[in-house]
């Protein structure tokens, strides 16, 4: 379990072909501070610690991770944002965040409006369905706000904070992105059909 408040940065080292399968390796604060089985979300998607030195972080990439997430676009250089899983007594400052990736989206627009950005992105229905307007979308692991819901789309506005400590700095239109639906959301609907 995740809150979607990015702990800090990291960086793509290598993204290591294995067939159906890949090696992510990146760089990583905290490196010192995991061990072998421990859960990190990378850009959203709850990964298994494989190995760690002082400085980086290697992850196991399934096929179906390769499938399902954005992880498989990217490169070398790339910054991906990283945060370690909720530990028991710690604060719940952003939103239930399990790191399964739901569906992904693509960047529309990400502007600058004084000091803040209006970010914008492609909602799949599938995804749609559980958003509504001031509710939560976990988008590459950041927990953010939607500000505005349109048809198939979501804006959210980024502070200053959240732009400079998330891999958003580094995206441009046409990007994409790991989504996660709200998880109570999905519990809600489950209910509904199980009562209908």
């Amino acid at each position: 379990m995740f809150t979607g408040l990015i702990e800090c940065i990291g960086e793509v080292l290598s993204l290591e072909d294995r067939g159906e399968q890949a090696r992510l390796v990146v760089s990583a604060p905290f490196s010192t501070e995991v061990k072998l089985g421990d859960s990190v979300a990378v850009n959203g998607c709850c990964l298994t610690v494989a190995e760690f030195n002082s400085t980086t972080l290697s992850f196991d990439l399934l096929k179906q991770t390769l499938k399902v997430t954005s992880l498989c676009e990217l490169k070398k250089g790339s910054l991906v944002n990283l945060e370690r899983a909720l530990a028991v007594g710690d604060r719940l400052g952003g939103h239930f965040v399990q790191g399964h990736v739901d569906s992904v989206g693509k960047v529309i627009t990400l502007l600058r409006d004084g000091q803040d950005h209006q970010y914008k992105i492609s909602l799949p229905l599938e995804i749609h369905k559980y958003c509504i307007d001031k509710g939560a979308l976990c988008i590459d692991g950041i927990s953010l706000t939607i500000a505005e819901l349109g048809k198939n789309t979501a804006t959210f506005w980024i502070t200053p904070h959240t732009f400079t400590s998330t891999n958003l700095r580094d995206k441009i239109e046409g990007d994409t992105v790991n989504l996660e639906a709200d998880l109570l959301a999905k519990y809600v609907e489950k209910l509904q059909l199980s009562h209908s």
